[in-house]
């Protein structure tokens, strides 16, 4: 076997590897991670590494493929099994091993599948990735014999979810795995917690019949309000293909965003970490920062992207973190890391304590007018500079502009944002004002600066309060 391997240049990405499977992404180009990735592991002196799998049809060849890569380095590997993406990373965290790695396609179509890393307890992002591809350019593999085992830490797992559950008196829930990998786990779990659930899509099935695995997409959710309505539920709990982002809605079918979950967890964290930086992505709401000074906390906006959020939670000792997207991370009694089922079980506990609803939390929060994140297609080549032409241009407007991660521009209506998708050939932009006709003003200073930078931008979708 030759020692050198070219990956596709589209699959190398800035968080993770993804690519179609048997097009940009083989059993070969697995097996080259694990090679790329064990040689890594090696020279930082580790030796176990664990491996596990989500529920798509392509995800076990790629994972014998990239076990064998690993052990041909000389590494121990840990075959945890199919199951969601945290329960990897607790899996990796649990047993103290060097690493982990995952193979999972997330949110993406069933065509699609990956790869996410973790070294010791933080994220593989970036120039670490970039890396992996020079590495197996140049064929330069540690060699070794190595060896694997099988174990299953379901219960392990199921147990310490089980753990911080504090609620005092019992709700009713329904829970949709959208098909994807969480469903065995989302089992166990609520045979196990106090309340009544039920449990919509619980059969792993990478061709996700029901409907796409994302529960930030309202269209995903409609199964799981007309269940909450059906069944008089408190709450409604959904999950993404991978189980490490989650959605919710209340009891009268609202959709719960990610933001406004992380302001309600945040209320809720502030008071055993007083004045702790609590952090948050440039697309969530002002009112998600607004609330976490309201109770005391420091907000913190930083850039979007889960392993940029765990990073930086870990530089400033954050209790915890969220994105618009639903990547949310507990370190209040937990390991810093994003796991929607963990999510769900201190979402139950804090809505069961607070005495009111889910319904009465959300609002609670400030009514802001909002569009959804809106994307507009571009050429790969061009979204990065588009991005600066605007950023220069408002700069020499003397707009007030935070360019931490794209420009997010403040005005007396609110704000607006445009940045470049890390992971799509697409913009992405956002506006959230104090009243509709503020909002419009928005959405027509994002428009006229994509026209400026020849983007016929078409409308954005529709607003909407959030």
């Amino acid at each position: 076997m030759s020692n050198a391997h070219t990956f596709d240049p589209t699959v190398l990405r800035e968080y993770d590897i993804r690519g179609i499977v048997g097009k940009t992404l083989t059993a070969a180009d697995a097996r080259a991670v694990g090679r790329a990735f064990g040689t890594v592991v090696v020279r930082k002196g580790g030796k176990t590494v664990c491996v596990g799998y989500d529920g798509r049809t392509s995800s076990p060849e790629l994972e014998a493929a990239l076990v064998g890569g690993l052990e041909s380095t000389g590494l121990h590997v840990l075959r945890i099994g199919l199951g969601p993406t945290p329960m990897l990373y607790f899996a990796t965290r649990d047993r103290e091993a060097a690493a982990g790695i995952m193979i999972t396609g997330s949110h993406n179509p069933p065509e699609y599948n990956g790869i996410k890393m973790m070294l010791g307890k933080g994220p593989v992002y970036g120039a670490m990735i970039q890396e992996l591809g020079t590495i197996a350019k140049a064929g330069d593999f540690a060699t070794g014999q190595g060896s694997s085992e099988t174990v299953d830490v379901k219960d392990e797992y199921v147990t310490r979810l089980l753990k911080d559950y504090d609620g005092v008196r019992d709700l009713k829930v329904v829970w949709d795995a959208g098909n994807g990998a969480t469903g065995e786990i989302l089992r166990r779990l609520t045979a196990k917690l106090p309340g009544q659930h039920t449990l919509l899509f619980d059969e792993i099935d990478g061709t996700f019949p029901n409907h796409h695995p994302d529960p930030t997409v309202e269209k995903n959710l409609v199964d799981l309000k007309r269940v909450v309505a059906e069944t008089g539920a408190d709450i409604g709990i959904g999950f993404d293909g991978d189980g490490d982002r989650i959605g919710a809605i209340d009891h009268k079918g609202r959709v719960v965003w990610g933001d406004q979950l992380v302001a309600i967890y945040a209320a809720d964290v502030l008071k055993s970490h007083p004045g702790a930086t609590i952090i948050a992505d440039v697309k969530a709401s002002q009112a998600l920062f607004d609330e976490i000074a309201k109770h005391g906390g420091k907000p913190l906006m930083w850039k979007t992207g889960h392993s940029l959020l765990k990073a930086k939670m870990a530089e400033t000792g954050s209790p915890l973190a969220g994105e618009m997207s639903g990547h949310i991370f507990f370190a209040d009694k937990w390991y810093g890391f994003d796991d929607a089922l963990y999510c769900g079980v201190r979402l139950i506990g804090l809505v069961s304590k607070s005495g009111g609803s889910l319904a009465d939390l959300r609002d609670g929060l400030p009514d802001m007018v909002n569009t959804p994140e809106t994307r507009f297609q571009v050429d790969e080549i061009r979204k990065f500079a588009i991005v600066d032409e605007v950023k220069e241009r408002l700069k020499a407007e003397g707009a007030n502009v935070n360019d931490i991660d794209g420009v997010r521009v403040n005005t007396p209506d609110g704000w607006w944002l445009l940045r470049a998708s890390n992971t799509q050939d697409v913009l992405v932009a956002r506006a959230e004002a104090f009243s509709t006709e503020g909002l419009e003003r928005l959405k027509g200073m994002v428009i006229a600066q994509l026209e400026k930078s020849g983007i016929a931008a078409p409308s954005f979708d529709g607003g909407g309060g959030h």
